[in-house]
């Protein structure tokens, strides 16, 4: 019989783990936390998005970094294979908005459950709190390296499986924070913190260069901004944004749907219905209250003028404000508050049918340690279970 052993207790190492003891090998799990998935146990906000049901070709196109490398493994194990693993074990799932699948509880624990009697059911010997220092002390046919990568470090993922990779001639792609907010330097960024503003959209530019834009909803953190648009935007620039080597600014568009022309008339109507009002009165059916004395500054224009004596040159650079609101990016909010790692073990020296080494036969990969990412929605985790799927398969066989 087939020894394996997988180190990594997350989505990919027990999907893994399951698929090579199911193919009739000796399977151990490894994982040096006290518990399995930790990392799964946060992810969705602690509801677990586990995969998304778009089309597999609009499914790749949600994936910007190893979109071809993931073809085999996506479509031998695709979203269609993870909603029926996990119903098959008794999984209720529900599908949202933008065909995200999330067990119907809304628990991730009842993913981490629904795994774990997977585990058991198939003979896999779990060593919990059992920290790997190198390969070599693994006594093993197979090793299946699903160490993730490091975001979350606090559950556990810091590196090890870059280490390992190293070890046997691997090059590793410089990991960088993804999915992750962003932090501004603007001073009164503070003032609009847990602000959610809907219906807008992003652009952001790199030295005047346009290098992102989006439609969606973002959210105003402490110190940056955050949300949907803001993380996948984040997946597209962070890596430049880092390097500190260009001036990144984000417009906000907060009327995408006006034009300028438009949005002045919707501006002089709100204001001929309330022409005794002071200016910093009259903007509560256009604004959130919380940004109307951000835009009052930055617009310039006295907050007690009375709406009639604003002159037509203070409109238009009212206007051009809530069309193009700008905030000065510095980073990323770094590691710990990154959903993913982007960057990781390099893709040419990997098989991407079985996720084996090739730089040592019998090494596996599978999951964040190898330099794939997508974006938020359900993609990062199927990529996960896809390679874990695709290393146990190709590690149990003789």
């Amino acid at each position: 019989m087939k020894k394996v052993t997988v180190i990594g207790g997350g989505a990919a190492g027990m999907m893994a783990a399951i698929t090579a003891a199911e193919a009739g090998a000796s399977v151990t799990l490894l994982e040096k936390n006290e518990k399995l998935g930790k990392k799964l146990y946060i992810t969705g906000k602690g509801r677990c998005n586990l995969t998304n049901t778009c089309e597999l070709p609009a499914f790749f196109d949600n994936i910007p970094r190893g979109n071809k490398f993931l073809y085999s493994a996506i479509y031998s194990f695709s979203n269609a294979d993870t909603c029926a693993f996990f119903e098959e074990a008794g999984l209720a799932l529900k599908e949202e908005r933008g065909g995200r699948i999330f067990p119907v509880s809304d628990k991730s624990s009842d993913v981490i459950r629904t795994l774990e009697k997977r585990l058991k059911e198939s003979g896999v010997k779990v060593r919990l709190k059992t920290e790997v220092k190198d390969l070599s002390s693994i006594d093993a046919d197979a090793i299946i390296i699903a160490t993730g990568g490091l975001s979350y470090q606090s559950t556990g993922s810091t590196g090890d499986g870059f280490r390992f990779a190293e070890s046997i001639g691997h090059s590793i792609k410089e990991p960088v924070p993804s999915l992750v907010p962003l932090l501004c330097s603007d001073p009164f960024i503070k003032e609009l913190e847990g602000l959610s503003l809907r219906n807008i959209n992003v652009t952001i530019t790199a030295d005047g260069k346009k290098v992102f834009d989006q439609f969606g909803e973002m959210l105003f953190t402490s110190n940056g901004v955050s949300g949907p648009v803001i993380l996948t935007a984040s997946s597209e620039i962070g890596r430049m944004l880092n390097q500190k080597k260009k001036a990144f600014i984000l417009h906000i568009d907060l009327k995408p749907s006006l034009s300028s022309e438009q949005l002045d008339k919707r501006i002089l109507r709100d204001f001929e219905g309330e022409q005794n009002k002071a200016f910093k009165n009259s903007l509560s059916r256009l604004l959130p209250a919380k940004m109307i004395p951000v835009v009052i500054a930055l617009s310039g224009i006295d907050p007690f003028k009375k709406v009639n004596e604003i002159t037509r040159e203070e409109r238009t650079k009212l206007v051009s404000l809530l069309k193009d609101m700008q905030l000065h990016l510095i980073e990323t909010a770094g590691f710990e508050q990154a959903v993913i790692t982007s960057g990781g073990v390099g893709l040419k020296e990997i098989d991407p049918k079985t996720m084996e080494s090739k730089k040592q036969a019998g090494i596996y990969f599978a999951g964040e340690v190898i330099d794939a990412d997508a974006y938020t929605g359900g993609f990062n985790l199927q990529i996960a279970f896809s390679t874990g799927r695709a290393a146990g398969a190709a590690a149990a066989q003789e």
